[in-house]
């Protein structure tokens, strides 16, 4: 049994991630909140096509999806920090509990586009850590044989955000093979992939919720926020 918005996945074969599954309990029974990103603006661009692929196969497994749009980006601190384009990027960050990274391979390496998404949103914005703790998928496109350079790379970058990211992963060799002309995904073993890192990334997404807090609690950062506390104490005292 198929459905029309993913023809390619096998209902009966379709296992819905729950915390009951999971063996946790929530207070939380929001949607899983993903945010996608893409590594190139061509008018027919894999990644992006890849990345809309995915969110239909998220939304099927329960999540709430948004796609950020790189068109219109400017380069990292070419313009002010309250540009609406770095402003919509940074908000969706904060809101994602996880995230899907989905980049071209290009001189063997990511995209400058993608990377200049990243590049915009910094470790810490005041108080609020807008990417440690979440979860991340990485998934790359290849116009050629299969590589796994930029999916290695986005989870060393994935690792310097401080997010999660999970064990599984996609690479789409000779990517222009595998979409028909509507843009969708033609099924196949690559196609069966992405189902399986977006069933995964969802379920660790519902696994750190209402966790992710504590495993990033951090001494070292324990250790500074209390010697600041005696300071203050200490000049209110003088």
């Amino acid at each position: 049994m198929y459905d029309d918005q993913v023809p390619n996945l096998d209902a009966e074969l379709f296992d819905l991630p729950t915390p009951d599954k999971l063996g946790i309990e929530l207070t939380a029974t929001h949607k899983p909140r993903i945010l996608l990103l893409y590594g190139s603006t061509r008018e027919r661009s894999y990644s992006r096509l890849l990345t809309e692929e995915a969110a239909r196969l998220l939304q099927r497994f329960g999540a709430e999806t948004r796609i950020f749009d790189p068109r219109g980006l400017p380069l990292p601190d070419d313009v002010p920090d309250s540009h609406p384009k770095v402003r919509e990027l940074r908000e969706l960050m904060q809101w994602s509990e996880g995230q899907v990274w989905c980049s071209p391979e290009r001189h063997g390496s990511m995209t400058a586009v993608f990377k200049a998404q990243i590049d915009w949103v910094p470790l810490a914005m005041g108080a609020i850590r807008p990417t440690q703790g979440k979860t991340l998928a990485v998934m790359q496109v290849c116009g050629g044989s299969q590589s796994f350079n930029v999916v290695n790379q986005l989870r060393v970058l994935g690792r310097w955000m401080r997010m999660f990211t999970i064990p599984n992963q996609s690479s789409v060799p000779k990517a222009w093979l595998e979409f028909d002309e509507a843009g969708r995904m033609k099924p196949s073993p690559f196609y069966d992939r992405v189902v399986d890192v977006m069933e995964e990334l969802v379920k660790f997404t519902l696994l750190l919720r209402e966790r992710s807090d504590y495993l990033v609690d951090r001494y070292s950062e324990r250790k500074e926020s209390a010697e600041k506390l005696s300071a203050r104490v200490s000049q209110r005292a003088i």
